[in-house]
């Protein structure tokens, strides 16, 4: 077994296509090493700026030798199949064996140098690697089947053990040599193998492990930031990128002109991370005029001169954010909000100022309805009004991440109400998993109206997700949705909701000069809403639920019963349902429950339905002459099954029928209420009497009579169930 070394070396490699480059280049190495029949150990794979680096561990030296065998036809067979056989397997008749009158292709292949197997890999793998852009070099570059890499490709280190794999991509040959730092060890480096690669690169200042560059990044900033007396914002991004963009990096802290404090911390933090890839610090929890960058080289004046000209390099970009700042404030929002109407939302959904009108009203139905309380209806159209405003100022056409949060600064300087400007500024939220889920109620408004048009919008005009495609960030949507309403306890009917977001769209897109058929076709795409986003609130909830330990059966028996819309209730049911069915009691209950449903399906019991359809025809009612007589019939039935039983009950029976009669009434009302936990109790208290019920009681009696009334009462069981929860959909 020996190790093996592969070198990869070009220009920079861009920081963002590092991890996936790392991940891919040991992906094509199992892959072609694995067609060859070869098992490596483990592999590490590392990058810098200027290099991938594969070391795989326990290589064996040879593979093995394979002895392949085919069958083909017997002896005697007609000639077409030998002759075809013979093709196929490229051996003559003489070549093949014979046993037991079959005619068998044996071909042996003895084992190869895995250096010639790694020879032939590395220019398939640099053929095939999947760069998100790449480029090619050279003359050769005229040839469309020229070699492309990420970078003009410069050198290739491939030693198995200490031996050279000799191979050659393009005009580039694989050798011992490699180079070091850029500054610190410009020259060559004479590599033995995989076990000194490391420490050689090291003395000549490249520290090849990407992790422990991200180390000392990490460690060294928020020191040097500590013995200036401030504290460094963490920034987990900026270190891993930092680290593919420096072979040797040095953290070093500079100051800024303490002027442009003015401007709001986030435009400063985010100039500094994006344009310049710096770390901001924080004073006594105040950002503070200062900066860590990383330096790719250990300078001979400590740094100065690197921080001096970073230091004026930042200063023209702070100079440029601080204008914007300026300019933008001179227009009031309300002037800004005009300009919306410039700008298209969605071609079949029109502009923004179109979107807003809609948020804005949608906003105030909200509050009118009580549906938010606490919140001032003026307040909330005002902040939905103003609230995609920021959209067409400078500041935010500079740095689109900061829409919203500008709109907010914006709205505060014009002296607008505080929760105006807190809507303004929060309304997108939540973005994410784990993002702050908004409390105060104008924002609450706001931003529940703002996700119920985008939702109702693009499922009105069929833009729907598909798989993974979700150019809208619809899913994104729903789950904020999913998060104000339960964070805040919203109660809506989601039906309610989508009908009043359409009126927007129906007061936009419909006048009396509307054609009839362009107005069915917007009347049949509306109705289709009330099925599809319901659908796609159920399977967001899922997901939702999901990550927060709900079983995904447990939300769908609760679906299951029709007519639920209210997503904090019907979630109230699912956690209730959730403790029972986790019980001894619960567990019990689902198995006779399964049972009871069992033996009704078996017998085909229909109840009151199930008799009369006995008639033989399809619709119950089909042999009788006056539908209107419907009523009268199930009155009729219902008062037969009501009355006394013609015949003793057992004891069990008798119980059974005792505790529905208690159960029913109080899970009704508990449900009513909104007290499911009472609901569950309600059920727990039928566990004991149905399982005696069935270990007591014969339900398929010879008696006609008690067999129906068995099966009734069965029925009546399962419906009582039925009422708490569709127990036929939880698993188990």
């Amino acid at each position: 077994m020996s190790d093996f070394l592969l070198e990869l070396r070009c220009e920079e490699i861009p920081a963002r296509m590092q991890a996936g480059a790392r991940a891919d280049l040991e992906k094509l190495f199992r892959k072609e090493l694995e067609a060859a029949g070869v098992t490596p150990g483990a592999i590490t794979v590392w990058s810098t700026p200027r290099r991938l680096a594969l070391i795989a561990s326990g290589v064996p030296e040879a593979t093995e030798a394979v002895r392949e065998e085919t069958k083909g036809p017997r002896v005697g067979a007609p000639p077409q199949a030998l002759e075809g056989f013979l093709r196929k397997s490229g051996l003559t008749q003489d070549q093949l064996e014979e046993r037991d009158g079959v005619l068998f292709a044996v071909v042996e292949k003895p084992g190869r140098a895995v250096k010639a197997v790694l020879a032939e890999a590395i220019p398939a793998i640099v053929r095939v690697f999947p760069w998100p852009k790449s480029m090619r070099w050279g003359a050769a570059s005229l040839a469309t089947d020229s070699p492309r890499w990420v970078r003009p490709l410069s050198g290739i280190v491939a030693i198995f053990g200490e031996e050279l794999v000799e191979c050659t991509v393009g005009d580039v040959a694989s050798g011992y040599m490699t180079l070091g730092h850029r500054f610190h060890h410009p020259g060559p480096i004479t590599i033995g193998g995989a076990a000194d690669y490391q420490e050689k690169l090291r003395a000549c200042h490249v520290i090849v492990d990407h992790v422990e560059r991200q180390d000392l990044i990490r460690a060294t900033a928020s020191k040097v930031a500590a013995e200036a007396g401030l504290t460094l914002v963490e920034d987990e991004g900026l270190v891993i990128e930092n680290a593919g963009l420096t072979e040797w990096p040095v953290p070093l802290v500079g100051r800024f002109d303490p002027q442009f404090l003015e401007v709001p911390p986030e435009v400063i933090q985010l100039t500094a991370r994006i344009n310049q890839k710096y770390f901001v610090c924080e004073k006594d929890g105040k950002l503070a005029d200062a900066f860590v960058c990383t330096a790719n080289i250990e300078a001979n004046d400590g740094g100065a001169a690197i921080v001096d000209g970073n230091r004026k390099v930042l200063a023209a970009r702070l100079s440029d954010a601080r204008f914007f700042w300026q300019q933008d404030r001179k227009t009031p929002l309300a002037e800004q909000a005009k300009k919306l109407a410039r700008i298209t939302f969605h071609e079949k959904l029109g502009t923004v100022a179109d979107k807003v009108e809609r948020v804005a009203k949608l906003a105030r139905w909200l509050v009118e309805e009580g549906i938010v309380k606490g919140a001032d209806a003026d307040l909330a159209e005002q902040a939905a009004r103003l609230a995609k405003a920021d959209l067409v100022t400078d500041m935010v056409g500079e740095f689109p991440e900061l829409q919203g949060l500008m709109g907010g600064y914006y709205a505060r300087a014009e002296g607008l109400p505080d929760a105006v400007a807190d809507a303004i500024r929060d309304h997108y939220k939540p973005v994410g998993q784990g993002d702050e889920v908004p409390t105060a109620p104008v924002t609450v408004a706001v931003s529940l109206a703002d996700k119920l048009d985008t939702l109702v919008g693009f499922f009105l005009i069929d833009e729907r997700p598909t798989g993974s495609r979700d150019p809208f960030a619809l899913r994104r949507a729903a789950l904020g949705t999913l998060e104000l309403l339960g964070r805040n306890s919203l109660r809506v009917g989601l039906w309610e909701a989508i009908f009043r977001s359409l009126a927007g769209f129906n007061s936009q897109k419909l006048s009396p000069q509307t054609s009839d058929e362009t107005y069915e076709a917007h009347t049949a795409e509306a109705k289709a809403v009330f099925t599809t986003l319901p659908e796609f609130f159920a399977d967001r909830l899922k997901v939702q639920q999901r990550e927060a330990g709900v079983r995904h059966d447990l939300i769908d028996a609760v679906f299951a019963l029709g007519g639920e819309d209210d997503l904090v209730r019907l979630l109230a049911r699912v956690r209730a349902l959730q403790s029972f069915v986790g019980t001894e009691d619960g567990t019990n209950l689902l198995a006779g429950y399964k049972r009871a449903a069992n033996i009704l399906k078996k017998e085909d019991w229909r109840g009151i339905e199930g008799e009369i359809a006995r008639t033989g025809e399809e619709d119950p009612l089909a042999l009788v002459d006056d539908p209107d007589l419907a009523p009268v019939i199930a009155a009729k039935m219902a008062e037969r099954h009501g009355k006394e039983l013609s015949y003793t009950p057992e004891p069990a029976e008798k119980a059974l029928i005792d505790a529905l009669d208690s159960a029913e009434p109080k899970a009704s009302a508990a449900i009513e209420a909104e007290a499911f936990e009472g609901a569950m109790a309600a059920l727990a208290s039928l566990r004991a009497p149905i399982d005696r019920f069935f270990d007591e009681v014969t339900v398929n009696d010879e008696n006609a009579e008690k067999r129906a009334a068995r099966l009734d009462l069965l029925a009546r069981f399962r419906t009582a169930v039925h009422n708490v929860a569709d127990f036929s959909r939880i698993e188990g």
